[in-house]
């Protein structure tokens, strides 16, 4: 680990297309973002290496967004490109990322974008909190990350309550 977010975007693709369905945009953004959240909350280790930004409408990876605007709602039709020549980061998925992928796929398969948006949005999440904090007109874009530690407690946390008996739901969403 980390994967380059196409890499995790194209695993998700593929567990979609065996199930015969298939992925928009925004479905593919959130499963990215939640995954890497669970492996952070889990691992303590990002999924992906590069920042997620608070956006109005939730987070977001933006090289993951720059490769997947043209479908714009409409389902992904094939695989992302990956670049090959990135250094230091892994280009197959491990046994431990590939559990976690596997997870977060078996948990949020049924939900649509807007759902998974709703998700990441929620009151509390890292994106929340990062969105709160910012002035509408702010146009530093550091400002704008949301911070790994914040998505690892977020996470974490959620298992605990999960592990203390707080309901199934409780660590899920």
């Amino acid at each position: 680990m980390p994967y380059l977010p196409t890499i995790i975007a194209n695993d998700f693709l593929q567990k979609a297309s065996q199930e015969g369905r298939a992925l928009t945009p925004l479905q593919v953004l959130k499963l990215v973002y939640l995954a890497h959240g669970w492996c952070l909350g889990v691992h303590r280790q990002p999924l992906i290496d590069e920042p997620v930004e608070a956006w109005r409408a939730g987070p977001v990876i933006r090289s993951l967004y720059n490769a997947i605007k043209q479908y714009g709602s409409n389902a992904i039709t094939e695989r992302l490109p990956v670049r090959w020549f990135s250094w230091g980061r892994a280009l197959k998925i491990d046994a431990t990322a590939a559990a976690i992928l596997a997870s977060v796929w078996v948990t949020y398969r049924r939900y649509g974008g807007v759902e998974l948006a709703e998700i990441t949005r929620a009151e509390g999440s890292p994106w929340w909190t990062t969105w709160k904090g910012l002035n509408e007109n702010a146009m530093d874009a550091e400002r704008w990350v949301i911070d790994n530690a914040l998505i690892q407690a977020f996470y974490a946390q959620k298992i605990k309550a999960h592990n203390a008996g707080e309901g199934e739901h409780a660590a899920l969403t």
